[in-house]
C-alpha cells in the first residue's frame, strides 16, 4: 500500500503546507480567526487547533508520543492563543518529519491498535491504512482552512503536492 518514503514525502508536505498556514494566520486579527464560517468545526481557529489535536492523537498512536488532553469535542479548544497554536504546530511537524524519518517499510506492517474515544472501543486496523488516512486527514482539514482562508481575503500559497519545494 505506502512505503517509508511515502511517509517521508507526506511528512515534508505536511510541514511545508503548516509553515505557509501559520504565516497567514498569524498576521491574521483574533476575531477574524474565530468567525464561524460555516465549516464542520465552525472557524478558521478551531479547525487549525483540531487538526493539530488530530495529529498528536494520530502521532501517539504510530510513534508513541504523548497524547493530547480531551476527545474531538475539546479538540477546538486544544490551544489558548494563534501564537500558542504556531508553536505547538511546528513542535508537531518536526515530531512528525522526526517519526517518518526513523521509518522502515517493516513499521508500516501489522495492525495499529487503539481505544477510540469516538467509537467508544477496541480497534485493531492496518498499520498502513491508519498512516494514510493520517495524512488523508491533514489534507482534508487543510482544505477547509484554505477555503475559509480564501473567503476570509487571504492569499494562502500553492497546495500542490508537485510544487513542494526539493529543500523543504
Amino acid at each position: 500500500m505506502i512505503d517509508a518514503a511515502y511517509c517521508r514525502q507526506m511528512a515534508r508536505y505536511n510541514a511545508w503546507q503548516n509553515k505557509d498556514l501559520r504565516a497567514v494566520v498569524e498576521a491574521m486579527p483574533k476575531v477574524e480567526l474565530d468567525r464561524d464560517r460555516g465549516a464542520f468545526f465552525g472557524s478558521i481557529f478551531a479547525t487549525l487547533n483540531h487538526l493539530l489535536w488530530a495529529d498528536q492523537i494520530w502521532l501517539s498512536r504510530i510513534a508513541g508520543t504523548p497524547a493530547p488532553k480531551g476527545g474531538i469535542p475539546e479538540s477546538c479548544q486544544l490551544t489558548p492563543t494563534i501564537a500558542v497554536w504556531g508553536a505547538e504546530r511546528f513542535r508537531t511537524d518536526g515530531a512528525i518529519r522526526v517519526w517518518a524519518d526513523a521509518l522502515h517499510t517493516i513499521d508500516l506492517t501489522g495492525d495499529l491498535n487503539w481505544y477510540s474515544g469516538a467509537m467508544e472501543r477496541q480497534i485493531a486496523k492496518p498499520r498502513a491504512l491508519c498512516i494514510v488516512h493520517f495524512f488523508n486527514h491533514q489534507a482534508h482539514h487543510r482544505g477547509q482552512i484554505h477555503a475559509m482562508l480564501s473567503a476570509a481575503g487571504q492569499k494562502p500559497q500553492t497546495t500542490d503536492l508537485a510544487f513542494m519545494p526539493e529543500s523543504f
